[in-house]
């Protein structure tokens, strides 16, 4: 069996308690290095072989998976944050589907609701939006173009942009071009969750000169929206002492 497991956005007590206790009994760990923290193989056994899949391609990497489960292994594949974004995970489902190997995913903490938590915020406030868009700008790996920036920006939701640091003056451009008001306001955050993580405050005008400041092109995630620094919200409903729901009976106050 292949475990595909989610560590989270970086701490080492992110991960789910379901993760971990996989990583405690796995045989083979495959873990992506580039991103996800080492600390985390602190659950392993001091008997698992563990493989850091930043130096391999999707052809060595399966050959390690074939491999333990010809063997009647336990392998785990740790991925960053949650493996459904931006994990390129399908692409190894597919291989193990064609060989016949049996696998199953177990979600992790991905890297925007990580700097969410770092930050206090909360991507949907009523009377300013009700919707999260997670994207990427469009890098060596192309991006639909009816998921450009510009287009996103249109919408004016919160918005949480991956993999885009090194092009974070063009970012900032283009999502005032797409709709989004100079003085909105913006986030870096750059490792959320490390130790050494930074929090950045600007505006979406800004972005590309805080990056810059902070000498940040790499591991962070960018928020936008007026959900990001708006004390200018409405209510919830969920609490309206006036509001009836399926629990209890609304009453005038």
């Amino acid at each position: 069996m292949i475990d595909f497991v989610g560590a989270g956005p970086g701490a080492e007590d992110l991960i789910t308690l379901r993760g971990m206790k996989l990583i405690e009994k796995a045989d083979v760990i495959i873990y992506a290095g580039s991103l996800v923290n080492p600390g985390l193989l602190k659950y392993a056994s001091k008997d698992a072989n563990i493989y850091n899949s930043a130096m391999m391609t999707l052809e060595e990497v399966t050959r390690v998976m074939k491999d333990s489960e010809e063997k009647g292994l336990n392998t785990v594949r740790l991925h960053t944050g949650d493996q459904s974004i931006y994990g390129a995970v399908r692409e190894q489902m597919d291989v193990l589907d064609e060989l016949g190997i049996p696998y199953r995913s177990t979600p992790g903490v991905s890297a925007c609701f990580g700097a969410a938590a770092d930050l206090n915020l909360e991507y949907t406030l009523p009377g300013i939006t009700q919707t999260l868009i997670i994207t990427r700008m469009e890098g060596r790996t192309p991006v639909p173009s009816s998921e450009s920036i510009e287009s996103l920006a249109a919408h004016k939701a919160s918005m949480a942009v991956y993999l885009s640091s090194g092009m974070l003056k063009e970012l900032s451009e283009r999502l005032i071009k797409g709709g989004y008001d100079k003085y909105t306001p913006a986030a870096i955050v750059y490792k959320a969750t490390w130790p050494d993580e930074k929090k950045i405050i600007c505006t979406v005008s800004t972005i590309g000169e805080e990056g810059r400041r902070n000498n940040i092109t790499k591991t962070a995630v960018v928020l936008v929206g007026d959900a990001v620094k708006n004390p200018h919200y409405e209510r919830s409903k969920l609490y309206d002492p006036t509001f009836t729901t399926g629990f209890r009976e609304g009453r005038e106050v």
